[in-house]
């Protein structure tokens, strides 16, 4: 068997038996998306320090790949408000050039991920960890949208977070009223636009057209694309591969390696909530190796990094859409828009894009969370509370390598509490009728400790103390074992040191009843054999009649 896993698109096994209505119900949803996404990717191409037109060309290329070869039937692809933040500290740091490296290596780690079967791993990132570092990406966005949205006349925002705050509350003097008009009344649209009709006429769209109508009737003094960017050009741009070199490459892995973790687990995020919409059950590794493609392709005509979007894979199922194909239709829809409208977007207004960024921060955020903290498992509150702050106040990538951190020291010490050894005689005993040691004869010199839970290493010092307790150790130590699920290396060493122990006073240890996984584990290690065949037994009646025949009570054989 393999050790890779096989390159099998959905596309390939939707498009059995694929029908004109299938077409028909593919195509609406692919417009539809199209058209909700067009104001999107401009938006987060312009939060992220890069001109519209490279969100628009992600939009198109990497979406295309992802719905062509990913392992989800509805999901979208493209520019996200998840990097904004990553994307914009690269372009300010690196430059934009470095930003094309650093997708393409995150690519090829997102092909990698897959190729190695790391799709389902991604998805143990815990649940407060996930959370706390989108709700502070959400506060980052809006933080990132406050100059466009208010018109303020500030040069240079910092982008450190706390830095940012001082500069725009240094400048809020310098507020536009007619820009913060229209952001406001752009944002209220949007937020307000009845769920019934956003369904087919995005809110964000109608937004758009009214706020670019504005703008060119009115003759509204506010900031255009065509303003900033001179507008944007028709078409794909032509091919370029970034310059390498090694000197600069190696200072690129770490905003690469954030890129392909989000990447990752915003795709699977994305595509899990399509399982739940359609009630099927996506392919994690081939959905990676669809976003390495994508982020492989995507920057190689001016792109940025792409992932599978939430908001757009919804609006595609609640549009109808039954199989990779609209996604494919939907970036379709987007390169001719770009073909055909590109000169009309450089009366597009900037604040009506801020209002829609800020509604995609607002939506994004879980805000709830914050309300059912109290609720939560201390343990559990702090992690998400770690990995808030640490997204805002420092770095998305420091934030989840903590958070998983401390979730992962957490679980270890829960699980370790939850493990028990404790020494089992009639009047203690806790076992059903058929392992029970009520009625049952303990002959003098035996002594019977049960072990409950993993027995690994945050809680094999517990055998120990419990043996330390004892005043002196029995002729015969019989261990049951029927409640440990798993035994890891460190469990696996106490008990040869015990058997070592008992052995050198003269003294014998008996396993009884282990589960599958801790008896293969022992045997693997010769335990079994230095421990003796006949002295693992299968219930608590042969361990007591083995530890008869140790004690001569009864003659071999």
């Amino acid at each position: 068997m393999s050790l890779l896993p096989r390159f099998r698109p959905r596309l390939v096994d939707t498009l059995r038996g694929y029908s004109g209505s299938d077409f028909a119900a593919d195509a609406i949803a692919g417009l539809t998306v199209g058209i909700v996404a067009l104001p999107l990717a401009m938006a987060f191409a312009i939060a992220s320090g890069v001109p519209p037109q490279a969100g628009l060309i992600t939009a198109v290329i990497a979406g295309f790949l992802i719905s062509a070869f990913g392992g989800s039937r509805v999901q979208i692809g493209g520019p996200t408000g998840a990097f904004i933040v990553i994307v914009s500290g690269i372009v300010t740091t690196y430059g934009v050039e470095n930003l094309h490296i650093c997708t393409l290596m995150a690519g090829l780690m997102l092909l990698l991920m897959g190729l190695t079967r790391l799709g389902s791993a991604i998805k143990f990132i815990p649940y407060p960890v996930t959370m706390g570092f989108t709700s502070g990406i959400a506060v980052l966005i809006c933080s990132t949208q406050v100059k466009d949205f208010l018109g303020l006349q500030i040069e240079n925002v910092p982008s450190d977070f706390v830095a940012k705050v001082g500069a725009l509350l240094g400048g809020i003097t310098t507020w536009q009223g007619p820009t913060a008009a229209l952001a406001l009344g752009s944002f209220l649209l949007i937020l307000l636009w009845p769920r019934q009709i956003g369904r087919r006429v995005p809110g964000s769209v109608v937004a758009l057209i009214l706020g670019t109508g504005l703008v060119v009737v009115c003759k509204l003094p506010v900031e255009t694309i065509g303003s900033r960017f001179g507008g944007i050009p028709q078409g794909i741009p032509p091919f370029h591969f970034p310059t390498l070199e090694w000197e600069n490459v190696r200072h690129l892995f770490l905003p690469a390696f954030t890129i392909a973790l989000l990447g990752a687990i915003e795709s699977l995020l994305s595509a899990v909530v399509a399982d739940g919409m359609i009630d099927e059950r996506h392919d994690s590794n081939q959905e990676l190796m669809a976003q390495g493609l994508a982020n492989l392709c995507a920057p190689l005509f001016g792109g940025i990094p792409a992932t599978g979007a939430i908001a757009r894979t919804a609006t595609n199922v609640k549009s109808g859409a039954r199989s990779p194909v609209a996604g494919m239709l939907h970036a379709l829809t987007l390169l001719l828009i770009l073909i055909v409208a590109a000169p009309l977007a450089k009366f597009i207004p900037l604040a009506t894009l801020s209002a829609v960024l800020v509604v995609v921060a607002f939506n994004m955020g879980e805000w709830h969370n914050f309300r059912h903290l109290s609720r939560w498992p201390r343990s559990d509150a702090a992690v998400f509370l770690t990995a808030f702050t640490l997204t805002v106040l420092v770095d998305l990538t420091v934030a989840v390598e903590v958070g998983v951190v401390l979730a992962m020291a957490l679980f270890i010490k829960r699980v370790s509490e939850n493990s028990e050894i404790t020494l089992v005689d009639p009047d203690t005993e806790t076992e059903g009728p058929h392992h029970s040691l009520l009625g049952k004869d303990i002959p003098e010199g035996v002594v019977v400790y049960r072990i409950f839970g993993a027995f690994f290493f945050g809680a094999a010092d517990k055998l120990e103390y419990a043996l330390k307790r004892a005043e002196q150790l029995p002729d015969v130590l019989i261990l049951r074992l029927r409640k440990v699920i798993s035994i890891d290396a460190t469990g696996l060493n106490a008990l040869e040191d015990l058997h070592e122990k008992l052995a050198l006073r003269g003294k014998h240890l008996i396993i009884s009843a282990p589960q599958p996984q801790p008896l293969a584990t022992m045997r693997k290690a010769g335990l079994i054999t230095r421990l003796g065949e006949e002295n693992v037994c299968p219930h608590i009646d042969a361990a007591l009649a083995r530890a008869r025949q140790i004690l001569g009570e009864i003659p071999p054989g």
